[in-house]
């Protein structure tokens, strides 16, 4: 299996990337290659500063990047030779199985969008952001791609979604939740309303509607929402989950009896931060386009990179593409 990676995106391009990448050619026995796309002499540099073996690593040149502040849609028109759009290229050519990006979101979502076009019965690709909670994680699907969604955009994210939480995180038949204002069936805009009748009709395991206080509960496994409501809820929770440890952090400094009582909490403290660390899910993938791409944080390290290659080697090897085809079919057959 070939992994396309597009080593000049994000924060830590190419250095963490480039580590990412090699700890992950290392470590993933299912990956033949990972192919790192990008400016060649700035990744051979920090290539050499990786230890161990490379034999699994080969570069291909792209001499343009996009920025993190670009237009997506004007960057990747104007931009033919971007490391995103490249490496987008090489799985549309069938040279790699799956491509990984920590760089602009929305470039690779359009690049994604036009070079690899949807799936068969596919409106509209979503990402789907992976987030903890008490007991096991669940899947916010449209975190970010499609801002105005129709009914039946939502219903065929629940149904992506749900194939995604079954064959990647292991939930043999997902909760699926309706991000709304209210439990009932009559609380939300037009839109929720009918997107509620739509999958309570469908082979779904649909619970209905869910509110805000109940995304980390650990009871849904699956919580639709249109993109503009899922980007801010993902980044409402990031901000909120380093606010509290910023706080948790001040506090225990301020009095040297709370700063001793670290050392007993040391070890439910380092559990924690495991369990609330973005990086250990692998990034979120774009559901919905003829190919596996995967989108990581734009802070992203090489640990994130690492499990982002184990993410894209796991949705090619579960056959999840073919997967999510014969679920949109089924609810084409279903309305």
């Amino acid at each position: 299996m070939r992994i396309a990676v597009d080593a000049m995106g994000g924060d830590n391009a190419p250095r963490e990337i480039v580590k990412g990448a090699v700890e992950g050619a290392q470590g993933l026995s299912g990956i033949s290659r990972v192919i790192l796309v990008g400016d060649q002499d700035a990744i051979r540099k920090d290539l050499d500063l990786c230890p161990g073996r490379k034999d699994k690593i080969e570069i291909f040149h792209a001499s343009e990047v996009v920025g993190m502040n670009e237009t997506p849609a004007l960057a990747v028109r104007r931009k033919r030779d971007s490391s995103i759009g490249r490496a987008i290229d090489l799985v549309k050519t069938g040279d790699a199985s799956a491509v990984v990006s920590a760089g602009n979101t929305g470039a690779v979502v359009v690049a994604a969008t036009l070079k690899l076009r949807t799936l068969d019965g596919v409106e509209r690709p979503a990402i789907a952001a992976v987030l903890p909670t008490t007991d096991r994680p669940f899947i916010l699907i449209d975190a970010g791609a499609n801002t105005d969604c129709s009914p039946g955009m939502l219903g065929e994210f629940a149904y992506m979604g749900s194939v995604y939480s079954r064959m990647i995180l292991r939930q043999p038949r997902p909760a699926v939740g309706l991000l709304s204002i209210g439990g009932e069936e009559i609380k939300g805009n037009e839109i929720t309303k009918e997107t509620y009748g739509l999958l309570t009709d469908s082979s779904l395991n649909f619970r209905g509607n869910v509110e805000g206080h109940d995304l980390f509960r650990g009871e849904t496994d699956v919580v639709v929402c249109d993109g503009f409501v899922g980007n801010i809820v993902l980044k409402t929770s990031e901000s909120t989950a380093l606010a509290v440890a910023r706080w948790t952090k001040q506090e225990f400094v301020k009095n040297p009896l709370r700063l001793a009582g670290v050392l007993f909490l040391a070890g439910a403290l380092k559990a924690m931060k495991r369990r609330l660390d973005p990086e250990m899910y692998g990034g979120a993938p774009l559901l919905g386009v003829n190919g596996v791409c995967i989108i990581t944080h734009g802070s992203s390290s090489a640990k994130a990179i690492y499990h982002a290659l184990r993410v894209a080697g796991d949705s090619v090897h579960h056959h999840l593409n073919e997967t999510i085809v014969e679920e949109i079919n089924k609810m084409g057959g279903e309305g």
